[in-house]
């Protein structure tokens, strides 16, 4: 009845179609991670950062190393 997606180990996306980012709330603080388009610059949201650990998810997930933005 129910599927339950698995997870690969790492997912892929494209770094000269997006850019990833962390998406702030000015008015909660809420943190969630995805990626702009860098050309539009639209936001696709991929999971909430509820501390370090998810952060941590995120970037091994999809592979992302190095400083990221945060965008209010």
């Amino acid at each position: 009845m129910f599927s339950f997606r698995k997870k690969t180990a790492v997912q892929r996306y494209d770094p000269e179609i997006a850019e990833p980012v962390i998406r702030s709330s000015i008015c909660t603080g809420e943190k969630t991670a995805g990626f702009r388009d860098r050309k539009t610059g639209v936001f696709r949201e991929v999971m909430l950062i509820r501390n370090e650990e998810d952060l941590e998810a995120f970037r091994k997930e999809f592979g992302v190393s190095g400083p990221l933005e945060t965008i209010y």
